[in-house]
């Protein structure tokens, strides 16, 4: 599993290009967003300080997406990490997102492990095939979001919308939060 892996290795040369320590060859910023996609964590040293850039080359990952108009951040999202910035210590902000995330991933892991569990197509001796491909579909469909995507997709059974309803739950809850926020600063 990636989180068990030690994280992928690039170091930063003084001419600012990016070296892959595992292949030794130079990436792109983009192929570092793959790999991120495609579940791997990676970390950016700087050759001769040995300072970590990480967060300085995702934070550029991130404000290249959005101005190409791949837009996952709402600006009122965006207002309130600018505002975060502004609280001595950062305030809340940080652990109320790092737990949002790790809330949304473990929904996401449970969510999948009770469909494969309850779903009778288990047993066919082509499933572990057909839940790879559906595991892939739904990475594609998340762009990469919560490694623990693992199971099959749900049918459009009685019980289908369960997951848009926990989703909308999720972010009527994320919003609400966001609003108790602003109303604290």
């Amino acid at each position: 599993m990636a989180e068990t892996e030690k994280p992928l290795l690039i170091k930063r040369y003084a001419s600012r290009r990016l070296y892959n320590t595992e292949t030794s060859d130079y990436v792109t910023l983009e192929d570092i967003a793959s790999f991120i996609r495609d579940g791997r964590e990676v970390q950016i040293v700087d050759l001769k300080s040995g300072d970590d850039l990480t967060r300085q080359y995702l934070l550029q990952i991130i404000a290249e997406h959005e101005s190409r108009g791949e837009n996952v951040l709402p600006v009122n999202v965006l207002n309130d990490l600018v505002r975060s910035y502004m609280v001595p210590g950062g305030g809340m902000m940080p652990q109320f997102l790092q737990s949002s995330f790790e809330m949304l991933r473990e929904n996401q892991a449970k969510m999948m492990e009770n469909m494969t569990a309850m779903n009778p197509m288990s047993k066919m001796p082509a499933f572990e095939a057909m839940q790879a491909q559906q595991a892939a579909f739904l990475k594609a469909m998340t762009g990469g979001m919560g490694n623990s995507w693992s199971g099959p997709a749900k049918d459009d059974d009685a019980e289908g919308d369960d997951s848009s309803e926990n989703l909308e739950d999720i972010k009527k809850q994320l919003a609400e939060l966001q609003n108790k926020l602003s109303r604290l600063k």
